[in-house]
């Protein structure tokens, strides 16, 4: 079972889009049983696939601060993907897990629990991250191996990477497997020539960290999630969902590879 986080601590990067249409593109393109976790508790990725957040029985919440199964917080949804969705009631869990000695574990540790008592199983685990660096991210990255980086071709999308490349590497001491899968850009303009002195930079300090795939600013990728579905279930002949077609194709592609040592990382972000 492949768990990939989905994080970046800046709002409005595309993240969510690429974890709700990367978990669609899995499920409905390459025939994959995917679970979607939702770490944020605006819910955007629980309503992103058509789950009503405010009628949950279970959330995240309860899963992380009363002990709750995982497999009893899984809802299933019209998007054929399977959801541990989330609302309000995440907020404010750091100040509940202050005091928690394992809270950074308490995600894998749900995660373990159901998969050895053979309630979870599944292809891929997908978590969307809080746009933050809180106790949520820190458990998806001591959840996961593999961490997938949106960021907006603009400077301070930098800045946000760098800061976000320096906490995946002081969390090795948590989980010494984890590492970047690659950074994805979003919301690209091709028209704005300040995005593309960005991409080629990031081309040009990032390497073989970089997915070639390019998710454009496209109308349809915008307008899905007010209908409560992927781009695939809303319009799979856009622009949009071509490039998440070809973002699976490259994580797909990836899997096999050996993992981004944190040398290269460090190389990569030195400037």
């Amino acid at each position: 079972m492949e768990i990939i986080a989905i994080a970046n601590q800046k709002g409005g990067v595309g993240k969510t889009t690429t974890a709700v249409n990367l978990a669609a593109a899995l499920h409905y393109i390459a025939h994959k049983k995917v679970l979607l976790i939702d770490l944020d508790a605006q819910g955007n990725a629980t309503t992103g696939v058509g789950v009503d957040k405010n009628a949950l029985t279970y959330t995240a919440a309860d899963v992380l601060i009363d002990d709750v199964s995982l497999a009893k917080a899984i809802t299933p949804s019209s998007s054929g993907i399977d959801v541990v969705g989330a609302n309000r009631d995440l907020a404010g869990i750091d100040m509940a897990l202050a005091e928690v000695e394992d809270a950074p574990f308490l995600l894998k540790n749900a995660i373990k629990k159901a998969t050895t008592k053979g309630k979870m199983d599944y292809d891929f685990v997908v978590i969307d991250c809080a746009p933050s660096l809180s106790i949520l991210t820190v458990n998806a990255f001591c959840a996961t191996k593999g961490v997938i980086i949106p960021m907006q071709c603009e400077y301070y999308a930098l800045e946000g990477v760098v800061d976000l490349i320096d906490t995946i590497k002081k969390l090795s001491e948590l989980n010494p497997d984890l590492y970047v899968r690659g950074v994805v850009r979003t919301l690209f303009d091709g028209r704005n020539t300040l995005a593309q002195d960005v991409s080629d930079e990031l081309e040009k300090h990032f390497g073989n960290l970089m997915y070639q795939t390019i998710i454009p600013r496209n109308v349809r990728l915008a307008e899905a999630p007010s209908f409560g579905q992927s781009i695939f279930g809303y319009e799979k002949s856009s622009k949009g969902a071509r490039a998440y077609h070809q973002l699976m194709n490259e994580v797909l592609n990836r899997i096999d590879e050996p993992s981004q040592s944190q040398a290269q990382i460090s190389t990569a972000f030195a400037w």
